[in-house]
């Protein structure tokens, strides 16, 4: 375990290293440390305690944390495509955003819960299959 949590922080830091470089060629940073500081107080103010409180109404027993994790997920999944599924409408460059982001959002969010139901079925199993102590 503790190698792939190595390999994780050295993909996140890479990742970061990458973002940082792009945001060198933004020619107007406000907007975007506007946009990020929203979404984190968006996470932080409103999806997180929402997903804590569904989980915590929603789902009993050892299979509330998988479902926290994909509403958590979905959250951030929605939180990404924002700007692109509130302003649908022709674009005067078809180049600019030229795939069905809501249609890919969608799928996105499917694989989530298909993924989601899975283990929660898979543990679900497994503890029936558990002698009882």
């Amino acid at each position: 375990m503790k190698v792939t949590r190595l390999l994780a922080g050295v993909a996140g830091v890479a990742l970061m290293g990458v973002g940082a470089s792009l945001l060198i060629d933004v020619p107007d940073l406000t907007g975007v440390l506007v946009w990020l500081g929203g979404a984190v107080v968006l996470h932080d103010a409103l999806i997180a305690p929402l997903v804590l409180l569904a989980g915590l109404v929603l789902v009993r027993g050892g299979m509330r944390g998988p479902v926290r994790g994909a509403l958590l997920v979905a959250g951030a999944l929605t939180l990404v495509a924002a700007p692109v599924l509130l302003r649908p409408g022709t674009r005067a460059n078809s180049s600019v955003l030229p795939l069905d982001y809501p249609r890919n959002w969608l799928i996105a969010v499917v694989a989530v819960a298909t993924v989601t139901a899975l283990l929660v079925a898979v543990r679900g199993f497994a503890r029936s299959r558990r002698p009882p102590s």
